[in-house]
């Protein structure tokens, strides 16, 4: 049973910073996408960014990018998103997922493993 933790939200003004971490615990395959996503009440879900655990490619959405970055420590389990100079548009619930394993990793790709969430709040 894969079991995902994400930590680092808050409330922040616009401009500010944030870090989220996900740390994963359970079995998990080497080659594996792990991504982000947000949802706010009444809107689907959106994928924010993704990375592979082994190629390392990264996929984001094209409202993150230049200011987010998604990156991986593998010997932790542990993937990180960057949130820089963030806007309120960017609130929302963090979600950070994971597939089973595979090659095929990018934000609109299906993941399997869900954490709790992490909520983020930027105000203008």
């Amino acid at each position: 049973q894969v079991q995902l933790v994400e930590s680092g939200g808050g409330s922040v003004q616009a401009g500010g910073s944030l870090r989220l971490s996900c740390t994963a615990s359970g079995y998990m395959s080497n080659s594996r996408c792990m991504g982000w996503f947000r949802q706010v009440p009444g809107k689907e879900r959106e994928g924010v960014a993704a990375i592979h655990s082994h190629s390392r490619i990264t996929d984001y959405a094209d409202s993150v990018k230049g200011r987010f970055t998604i990156s991986q420590d593998n010997a932790k389990n542990t993937v990180y998103l960057q949130m820089n100079s963030l806007k309120p548009e960017d609130t929302g619930m963090y979600y950070c997922a994971a597939d089973r394993g595979g090659w095929l990793c990018h934000i609109g790709a299906d993941f399997d493993y869900w954490g709790q969430g992490t909520q983020v709040t930027v105000s203008s």
